[in-house]
């Protein structure tokens, strides 16, 4: 059927006049098609009041409803409502008639996201109404809708806690790692400049990358794909290349000194790896005498953060310059103690690694018995 036949509304939201401030931090929570995530909704990031509910196009949807996002970065991807909420016009809801389940209409929604959002269409890479209206799904009867919907969202359920653990321990990490990395009354002061040296990167594109040759990383990498230490590398370059480029040593850190946001800038992972590893530009090499585990923990500290704020530059892109860095103050514990600390660091790592393994390997179980259940040709 389609879902105009299977749904007893579908319609757009709407957005309140921004002038108007009284239109808005009302008691009425109104989404927008980025918070559209493939999750459960029970609240939004912004309100609108009664009022600015009145006064725009925006209209109340019912609890126990499935929303499309139908613009933007998150244009096909779909989200189950909890409580009543308005939304903004980039959002579709459908409320589901009492023949279709809406924890059903949502898992089959989702398994059309990529077919769904590759048919959008213009700059904006949109879907409008008529089209959402026409989508057609399969009904079976409610009870083997509701028995579908069980076997999945005890697999949505088990990923979820699983996520909540992981920023628990992650939550627990950051506290550990502030608590043990605090200056102690033994503890030398020295800058970074002092106790090593920082080598810019230069030379390699993301053009360069070849499936074999001469170990790289692209400063992007570091940022995306790597976490505190990095044994192997995703990418090779031509090894004449290699030869022209700035190389790192086993135990130095490969830091990435730009990005969109402050927060990310400075992202460091120590090479572990076999031999030298080249490295792009935008990207910096700190050779050291300390212990490399030691230094990439201090490189994610609130310590560390606070000097690196004061010493970024830019606007839509933020840098923080070697000369910068090598001005930046700490206390170091010796040697021993810098070891101890990053072997208990490593713990948290290692556990919250493995967590993330098994979350992986969940979400793929999922969406094959999601894919399996909800193929009905």
């Amino acid at each position: 059927v389609k879902l105009k036949d299977c749904c007893s509304a579908i319609f757009s939201g709407g957005t309140p006049l921004t002038s108007k401030e009284q239109f808005y931090d009302g008691n009425i929570p109104w989404i927008r098609s980025g918070e559209i995530d493939f999750n459960r909704i029970f609240r939004s990031e912004r309100n609108i009041s009664q009022e600015g509910l009145e006064n725009s196009s925006a209209k109340l949807i019912r609890p126990k409803s499935v929303v499309m996002a139908m613009t933007g970065a998150t244009v096909a991807k779909v989200a189950t409502i909890e409580a009543e909420m308005a939304a903004n016009q980039s959002v579709c809801a459908l409320e589901p008639n009492c023949l279709l389940d809406y924890r059903f209409l949502y898992f089959y929604l989702a398994t059309k996201y990529l077919q769904l959002r590759n048919s959008a269409q213009g700059a904006l890479t949109s879907l409008n109404l008529e089209r959402i209206k026409n989508i057609e799904i399969p009904l079976p009867p409610l009870n083997i809708q509701k028995e579908i919907v069980s076997i999945l969202d005890s697999f949505t359920s088990l990923i979820g806690k699983m996520k909540q653990e992981v920023e628990m321990r992650k939550k627990q990490m950051e506290y550990y790692r502030e608590k043990l990395m605090a200056p102690q009354t033994n503890w030398k002061i020295k800058t970074l400049g002092e106790i090593g040296t920082f080598t810019r990167g230069n030379g390699l594109q993301k053009s360069d990358f070849r499936v074999k040759g001469f170990p790289c990383v692209h400063y992007g990498q570091i940022h995306t794909y790597y976490n505190t230490c990095i044994y192997k590398t995703k990418s090779f370059c031509e090894e004449d290349l290699a030869k022209k480029l700035q190389k790192a040593s086993y135990g130095d850190l490969l830091i990435a000194t730009t990005s969109e946001d402050v927060k990310a800038c400075c992202k460091a992972a120590v090479w572990f790896g076999a031999g030298d590893v080249a490295y792009s530009g935008d990207s910096f090499c700190y050779s050291h005498d300390q212990d490399p585990k030691y230094m990439a923990y201090l490189f994610q500290t609130e310590m560390f953060a606070k000097q690196k704020q004061k010493a970024a530059t830019g606007a839509k892109v933020i840098r923080v310059s070697g000369e910068s860095m090598a001005s930046f103050s700490f206390a170091f514990p010796p040697l021993v103690q810098q070891r101890q600390i990053a072997s208990i660091l490593d713990t948290f790592e290692s556990y919250i690694s493995k967590l993330e393994k098994m979350i992986e390997l969940r979400q793929k179980q999922y969406e094959y018995y999601r894919e399996k259940l909800l193929t009905f040709e």
